[in-house]
């Protein structure tokens, strides 16, 4: 039996002991029971609404929304200690893997592709007999937008010869307290892994770092066909050429930057880029067929 049912057997019991009561007490004191019958149930009246209203009351914090409640949502809707243990943990997972709004995937998209193609550039001082060898001064990696994701300079791990300055843009203080080779080299590495590499001549930037990286990963302005016959008449063009005949900006006009070069690099692939994969996918035909 719930609460309101008894209420009312309490109430209808307590009725007929007053309607009994009042007939004892004889036709004289009817008036004086009746009104003090009155001051006996108002309040009884009062304590029953007052207790419906509470069982009503509990029933909606029973269905009280999670929304509503955040992550103690279990203990407001009257679990308690029915509540498994951890349970905000669980929650704070469900959190998470909510579906993302249209909004929100859009950014991670497009911050992905633009993190899927990255140029590098690198800056080189001269070593060994007359400084004639190369050595990695500095190295700079932007994405597809132009953010700088690596721009550092490395410890020499020889004696420098010719520091190349007016060319390169490296002085003794640069490198001086540059970090150490096989660090750097590693950054590179997990950087470029499973990306595009966009540069100018990457085979000497790849040379110097002392790693590879896939054939079909690499875009090298210098060696796009198309590319270097429209500008360079099929011979190799300097980057400051490319850069000047395609997007018609100066760059290299006096000490190099790599961050400069390697964004230079990339500006020329975006606006080839469509012809340029075209290119490649019509030659990996080609190559599948014969």
């Amino acid at each position: 039996m719930s609460a309101t049912s008894r209420q009312k057997q309490f109430d209808m019991n307590r009725t007929r002991a007053n309607n009994l009561a009042s007939s004892s007490n004889g036709p004289g004191k009817k008036n004086n029971t009746t009104s003090s019958t009155k001051n006996v149930v108002s309040p009884q009246r009062n304590q029953c609404k007052l207790q419906t209203s509470m069982e009503r009351l509990q029933v909606q914090q029973a269905n009280t929304s999670r929304r509503a409640a955040g992550s103690n949502w279990m203990a407001a809707a009257g679990g308690g200690a029915a509540a498994a243990p951890g349970s905000e943990n669980q929650d704070a997972k469900t959190a998470e893997s909510a579906p993302l709004t249209k909004s929100a995937r859009m950014r991670m998209k497009k911050k992905a592709h633009s993190n899927r193609y990255l140029a590098m550039d690198c800056e080189m001082v001269g070593v060994g007999h007359n400084g004639q060898d190369d050595m990695l001064a500095r190295v700079s990696i932007v994405n597809r937008v132009g953010q700088v994701l690596l721009d550092k300079y490395v410890k020499p791990r020889m004696e420098v010869i010719d520091y190349r300055t007016s060319v390169s843009g490296i002085r003794p203080q640069d490198i001086a307290n540059g970090e150490d080779f096989a660090t750097v080299q590693n950054e590179v590495v997990k950087l470029l892994h499973g990306r595009i590499l966009v540069g100018h001549a990457l085979g000497n930037d790849l040379a110097v770092l002392s790693i590879r990286h896939p054939f079909h990963d690499i875009r090298d302005t210098s060696r796009y066909k198309p590319l270097c016959k429209l500008i360079s008449n099929s011979h190799t063009p300097s980057l400051k050429r490319l850069t000047m005949a395609v997007l018609g900006q100066e760059i290299q006009t006096g000490e190099h930057n790599s961050v400069e070069d390697a964004r230079a690099a990339m500006g020329i692939y975006n606006r080839v880029a469509a012809d340029w994969e075209k290119y490649l996918a019509k030659k990996r035909h080609q190559q599948q067929h014969f």
